[in-house]
C-alpha cells in the first residue's frame, strides 16, 4: 500500500514542465521522486488530447503517493509573428529598408505580412521591433494605416513566422487570444490548480482572466513585459502569485536590467504575501549537457537566497537529455543554499510588514515565537489555504505542516515556499485541533519526543478567513506511542 511522502528537506518548491521528454507517467514519476513539486504544462504547444493524458498522468500519480500533485498550465498569451516567406528564408541587411504591411501574400527581403494590425495603429516613428528574440532589430521610420516601414539596425536572416518583440509602447492587445480562451476552457475542465497568463501588461487584463476563472484556479501572472512591470503592484493586488519570465524580459529589456527587475518583483510579491516563481534558462546548458555551467548554479542559489517561492525548468525537463538529472541538481543547489546559515538571515533582508488583520498579526507572531522556543513545526488549519500563505510570507525557520479539508486547497500549496500539505477532515473543536495537529505532525514526520509544535487555526472551525487561534502544543512520551 502507498504510504504519505515526508515533507521535502527543502523550502523552496521546483517547478518542472513537461514536454516530449518527459510527458510519459514513468517520467513523471522519475521527476517527482527527484524533486519536483509542481509541473508545468505549456498551451503553446501540443494539442488537448496530448495535454489530457499528461493531466491524467499527473493525477494518478497523486493517487499513488497519497500527495497533493500541483498542475500549472501556462496559457500562450498575445505572441506577435510575421508572416511567411515566397522563397524560404531572407537576409536583412543592416542599413536596409524593410516593409511589415497588411498583404498576407508571401515576404521576401523587402518586406513581410504582419497579421496585426492593432500594431499599425500603436508603432510611431522611432519605436523598435525586434525579431527572433532580439536577434534582428528593426527602427520604425514611417507608419501608414497598413504599412510600416523600418530601417534595419541590427541585421540577420529572417524566416517564417517568427516572433515579433516591442518593447517602447504598450500595445492593445488583450492578454487572452481566442486560442487562450479555449485552452483555458479545457484546463478548467481539467480541475487544475493554477492558470499562468502570459504577457500581461495592464491591471485589466488579470481581471478578465480572474473572471473567466471564476475561482476555478489559482491565477498566476508572467511579468515578460516591461509595460507590466511599471504596474507590477497594481497588477499583483488582483494576481493569486507572479512569475519572473526572464526570457521575453530579456528580449525586451537590456540583458543588465534583468536581474535588478528580479529582485524587485520578488521582493515586492514576498511584501504582498503572493508565491513569486524565478523562471528561464535557469540550467539552461543541461538541456544537452548532464552537468550545468557555475554561472547556472550561482543563478538558481540566488534565487532560493531571495526567497522566492519556487524556480522552474522549461526545457530542461521537457526538451532536453537529462530531465532527471536537472531536477535532482536543482534540488541539490536549493539543499545547499538552505544549509547555509547565513541562509535565514538573508531572507530577512526583505521585510514584510504584516496587514492589520489579526490573522497577519498572528502570522507574524507565530515566526517569533518558533524562532524563540526553536519550535519543530507549525501547522496551519485551513479552508482557503490563505493562513498558510501569510505564516510562509513570514519565512518560518521549521517545517510548515498545512492541513486542509480542501483538495484544490493543498494542490495549490505546491507553488508555497516550505509548505507540505495534507487533504485530512476538518476540526470541530479546539481539543480537537490540538489532538489532531500532534497526531498528523507524528504521522508527517515532523514530530519527536519534547516537540513543541505552533498551531494556528480559525474559530468557528471551517469558516474561512476566520484565523484566531494561536497556540503552542509540547509532544509527550505517551503520544509517541504507536508511531516509533
Amino acid at each position: 500500500m502507498a504510504h504519505s511522502i515526508s515533507p521535502r528537506q527543502r523550502k523552496v518548491r521546483i517547478l518542472a514542465t513537461l514536454g516530449p521528454a518527459s510527458a510519459n507517467p514513468e517520467m513523471i514519476a522519475a521527476l517527482h521522486r527527484a524533486g519536483a513539486d509542481a509541473f508545468r504544462v505549456n498551451m503553446s504547444h501540443g494539442d488537448h488530447e496530448g495535454h489530457r493524458q499528461v493531466i491524467a498522468a499527473i493525477r494518478a500519480l497523486e493517487k499513488e503517493t497519497r500527495r497533493p500533485t500541483t498542475i500549472l498550465v501556462d496559457l500562450q498569451g498575445p505572441k506577435l509573428r510575421v508572416g511567411t516567406f515566397r522563397d524560404g528564408p531572407a537576409d536583412l541587411v543592416k542599413g536596409a529598408k524593410f516593409a511589415l504591411d497588411a498583404d498576407p501574400a508571401p515576404g521576401d527581403a523587402h518586406r513581410v505580412h504582419l497579421p496585426h494590425s492593432e500594431l499599425f495603429a500603436a508603432l510611431e516613428p522611432g519605436t523598435r521591433l525586434l525579431i527572433d528574440d532580439g536577434k534582428l532589430v528593426l527602427r520604425v521610420k514611417v507608419v501608414e494605416p497598413t504599412r510600416i516601414e523600418t530601417e534595419v539596425e541590427v541585421g540577420g536572416r529572417i524566416s517564417d513566422r517568427k516572433g515579433v518583440n516591442v518593447p517602447d509602447v504598450v500595445v492593445p492587445l488583450a492578454a487572452l487570444t481566442e486560442k487562450d480562451r479555449r485552452d483555458l476552457a479545457f484546463a478548467l475542465e481539467q480541475h487544475v490548480d493554477w492558470v499562468a497568463l502570459s504577457f500581461v501588461q495592464r491591471p485589466e487584463d488579470v481581471a478578465e482572466a480572474r473572471r473567466l476563472i471564476g475561482g476555478k484556479a489559482a491565477l498566476l501572472v508572467k511579468f515578460e513585459k516591461p509595460a507590466g512591470v511599471q504596474r507590477l503592484d497594481e497588477i499583483l493586488e488582483i494576481a493569486d502569485a507572479a512569475m519572473v519570465a526572464r526570457g521575453d524580459l530579456g528580449v525586451e529589456l537590456p540583458p543588465e536590467a534583468v536581474p535588478p527587475l528580479q529582485k524587485r518583483i520578488v521582493a515586492t510579491a514576498r511584501r504582498m504575501g503572493k508565491p513569486v516563481v524565478v523562471a528561464t534558462q535557469m540550467l539552461e546548458s543541461m538541456i544537452v549537457s548532464p552537468t550545468p555551467t557555475r554561472a547556472e548554479v550561482s543563478d538558481v542559489a540566488t534565487a532560493v537566497y531571495d526567497g522566492a517561492d519556487a524556480i522552474m525548468l522549461s526545457a530542461e525537463t521537457a526538451a532536453g537529455s537529462w530531465p532527471v538529472e536537472a531536477v535532482t541538481m536543482m534540488d541539490m543547489i536549493a539543499r545547499s543554499v538552505e544549509g547555509d546559515p547565513d541562509y535565514f538571515r538573508r531572507l530577512h533582508f526583505t521585510e514584510t510588514h504584516p496587514d492589520a488583520t489579526t490573522a497577519d498579526a498572528l502570522a507574524e507572531a507565530a515566526g517569533g515565537i518558533i524562532a524563540t522556543i526553536a519550535a519543530d513545526a507549525i501547522i496551519c488549519f485551513t479552508a482557503s489555504g490563505s493562513t498558510a500563505r501569510r505564516v510562509a510570507r513570514e519565512r518560518p525557520n521549521a517545517p510548515l505542516l498545512v492541513l486542509t479539508p480542501k483538495k484544490d486547497a493543498a494542490r495549490r500549496m505546491g507553488l508555497l515556499w516550505g509548505a507540505h500539505a495534507v487533504t485530512t477532515r476538518d476540526i470541530g473543536s479546539f481539543e480537537e485541533m490540538i489532538a489532531k495537529g500532534k497526531r498528523m505532525a507524528l504521522r508527517q514526520g515532523v514530530g519527536r519526543a519534547g516537540a513543541k509544535l505552533v498551531m494556528m487555526a480559525g474559530v468557528p472551525f471551517g469558516t474561512p478567513g476566520s484565523t484566531n487561534v494561536l497556540h503552542v502544543a509540547t509532544l509527550t512520551g505517551d503520544e509517541l506511542k504507536g508511531y516509533s
